[in-house]
């Protein structure tokens, strides 16, 4: 794993990766001591991102080179967008958070700043820069759930973010990461290869950074 294109971009902006996956957030969700309100308004506002992440991987659709990068691309943006999204409307109504709120609610520029950046980088490059500008979402996640449940193995029962953890530690998305991992290094191999990877690097480490601006947005509960 150390020789592949996402850990030598991980090591690129090692300082910035550190920030973000050991992010104040994240550890008081780990120990179940992040505020309630704080995980609130970061649930309203990931539901606004998974919009903006379906509109990434349909961009994914578009820009694939074959059928079958365009099916696997449909694949995760079916997931997105007639899965995952019902479940976070589901999870956000246990919290008092209704449908109606989550779509009336006001996206916070921490979240226009990331989403916008994403789309923009994937329209003016390739798959490979689109899927670059992600992986510090979805490899990040697989990374923060585990290390969540690893804190938690005496059981998460009483943990009041256990379905959270749950969703990012489990094979299913676990799988996800590994397939955005093997893709990037398929296409990097492909597409350029070593003369693309300080533009590559520049892509991952500015998505790390706004990732990063996302927990302290949900910290802060900042607009």
């Amino acid at each position: 794993m150390q020789n592949t294109l996402v850990e030598r971009l991980k090591t690129g902006c090692a300082e910035e990766w550190r920030a973000y996956v050991e992010h104040e957030f994240t550890r008081n969700l780990a120990d179940g001591t992040l505020s309630e309100a704080a995980f609130k308004h970061y649930l309203i506002q990931d539901y606004l991102f998974l919009k903006h992440f379906s509109r990434a991987w349909a961009l994914m659709v578009y820009k694939a080179e074959d059928v079958a990068a365009m099916q696997s691309a449909v694949a995760v943006l079916d997931g997105l967008l007639n899965h995952e999204m019902a479940l976070h409307r589901d999870y956000c109504t246990q919290w008092g958070i209704e449908p109606d709120e989550l779509e009336a609610a006001p996206e916070a520029r921490a979240n226009m700043a990331y989403t916008r950046y994403v789309l923009d980088a994937g329209m003016a490059g390739d798959r490979l820069d689109l899927l670059t500008t992600l992986a510090p979402c979805v490899v990040g996640y697989a990374e923060i759930g585990l290390e969540c449940a690893r804190k938690n193995e005496g059981g998460l029962e009483q943990h009041p973010y256990a379905h959270w953890i749950k969703t990012y530690s489990d094979d299913e998305f676990q799988d996800l990461a590994r397939s955005v991992r093997e893709q990037m290094d398929t296409l990097f191999s492909a597409r350029g290869g070593e003369h693309r990877l300080p533009s590559l690097q520049r892509l991952f480490s500015d998505a790390t950074r706004l990732e990063q601006s996302f927990w302290d947005m949900g910290l802060h509960q900042s607009q």
